[in-house]
């Protein structure tokens, strides 16, 4: 499973890290956003990945804070 792998990865880096990519990630969104609204962006779909993957670093993040 592609999901599993990607949620072993974000669980086994440290809160910093975690930071670091939740921001690339909110970067890449706002790139991908800017592209959709000039027509240039071929694959609508990577938006919601994107987004996805946001939602999957910070509930990681919320978890580590809570132990």
């Amino acid at each position: 499973m592609k999901t599993k792998a990607i949620l072993d990865d974000l669980r086994a880096k440290s809160a910093d890290e975690l930071k670091s990519e939740l921001v690339n990630a909110k970067k890449e969104l706002f790139n991908l956003r800017f592209q959709n609204a000039t027509n240039q962006l071929d694959n609508t779909a990577r938006i919601k990945d994107v987004r996805r993957n946001i939602a999957r670093i910070q509930t990681i993040i919320t978890q580590k804070q809570a132990v």
